[in-house]
């Protein structure tokens, strides 16, 4: 619950389908399974070594919410005014290029700092700190089957595009964006916060 709380892959589904309007479904689905994967397979990594993987290259938990946060703003201010990455162009001589920019999504925003953002991964440490093997393996097998649940929400979420239309998907879209600018700019404030004390408590 702890993970789903912090994933929450109902909010995150109508990302997705903002992220991938236009694909055809077998591009949404390979979307879908490469995001989750890169997301699983990023809080296995923390949950094994990830307070290593933070001392050897010196990086601190404020810094990483920063700079995801940053990200994110992006990401939704590009959505919250109408703008298309290539992704979304389809015309003959750029499909290549739309695919590779497609298969670009799915690493980030969607597998990072989206799916495993720095609130996940701090997660996934924090439960998987001191309690051994047993609660390692049980706080990556709690992850997996919520990477299966967000897989189905995204991939079944394409009948309500078609039932809502383009016009309400594109209202979606831009409400989307702002929710994840503001998302974006939480997480700097979090991240700030972290890195300079309760000096900047808003």
């Amino acid at each position: 619950m702890g993970f789903f709380a912090i994933m929450n892959p109902v909010a995150n589904t109508p990302i997705f389908l903002s992220l991938t309007n236009g694909d055809d479904r077998p591009m949404v689905k390979l979307l879908a399974l490469r995001s989750l994967l890169i997301a699983f397979l990023i809080v296995v990594v923390f949950s094994i070594t990830g307070k290593v993987i933070f001392e050897v290259f010196g990086i601190t938990m404020a810094a990483f919410r920063i700079t995801g946060g940053l990200l994110v703003f992006l990401i939704g201010f590009q959505m919250l005014h109408g703008q298309q990455s290539k992704v979304h162009q389809t015309s003959e001589e750029n499909r290549l290029k739309s695919r590779e920019a497609a298969l670009d999504v799915a690493v980030s925003p969607l597998a990072m700092p989206i799916l495993a953002g720095p609130g996940t991964i701090s997660t996934a440490m924090n439960f998987s700190a001191g309690q051994g093997i047993e609660g390692m393996l049980v706080t990556i097998l709690a992850f997996a089957i919520l990477c299966g649940i967000t897989y189905a929400l995204f991939v079944f979420g394409g009948r309500f595009v078609k039932f809502i239309g383009p016009a309400a998907l594109g209202a979606i879209t831009r409400i989307m964006g702002l929710i994840l600018a503001v998302i974006g700019i939480q997480m700097v404030i979090e991240g700030l916060r972290e890195a300079f004390g309760t000096s900047l408590a808003l």
